[in-house]
């Protein structure tokens, strides 16, 4: 009877082991893929692909794109952009505030 169990035992332990190394290989598959897309798309709009150029506006650093006119901002610089001079152009874009 205990031979069933110590296989059961067994059993169980490998299929824990399984899934943890089938959950690494996914995640390092996935981290490989988002380094990919990184570095391919590094320096290139996210919307068209065409290059972006870095640009200052209001001391806040951005990136243009020429190809759609898009504009980038990284993760903090919509809050820097709020804070400065938000009465006048900050409110009239998102709030369609009219002069």
């Amino acid at each position: 009877m205990s031979d069933i169990w110590e296989k059961r035992k067994k059993a169980l332990e490998n299929q824990y082991i399984l899934k943890q190394e089938a959950e690494k290989i996914e995640k390092m598959k996935t981290e490989a893929r988002e380094k990919v897309i990184r570095e391919h798309c590094r320096n290139r709009c996210p919307k068209c692909g065409d290059p972006i150029e870095p640009m200052t506006f209001r001391g806040v650093p951005m990136d243009k794109c020429h190809g759609c006119g898009g504009i980038w901002l990284g993760p903090r610089d919509l809050q820097i952009l709020a804070s400065k001079d938000h009465r006048t152009w900050f409110d009239k874009w998102f709030k369609g505030e009219e002069e």
